[in-house]
């Protein structure tokens, strides 16, 4: 994995971190391509807070602005950064994997068996 993945992988963490950015990156994923007054039509909260988290979540990579008609900003979902942060997870816990089914396997040797209860 590259070294910058896991600076990647943060950014996104961080975005999605928040639930407002969340639901944006929802209405975007079921609704398709959207502006930011489409988005707040949408979803409880003012166009300017949209357009802030519009902008975060631009510089992380996760959306990109295309021009629309007359002039108007459309935001798209871009998978790249979610999937760079899916194979970090996924190397993690890959290099977990091994380790925790060493400690399975040695407990379940090494737990002492449980007696019947009494009077069965």
């Amino acid at each position: 994995m590259p070294p910058d993945a896991e600076a990647v992988a943060e950014q996104v963490f961080a975005a999605l971190a928040d639930p407002t950015r969340r639901a944006i990156l929802a209405a975007l994923a079921s609704g398709g391509p959207a502006t930011a007054t489409d988005l707040a039509d949408r979803l409880p909260i003012t166009r300017q807070a949209i357009a802030k988290h519009l902008a975060l979540l631009t510089d992380v990579g996760l959306v990109t602005a295309e021009p629309g008609e007359r002039r108007r900003i459309r935001f798209r979902l871009r998978s790249v950064p979610m999937r760079v942060a899916q194979q970090y997870l996924a190397s993690l816990a890959r290099d977990w994997d091994g380790p925790l089914s060493a400690l399975k396997n040695h407990l379940d040797r090494t737990a002492p068996t449980a007696d019947p209860p009494e009077g069965t």
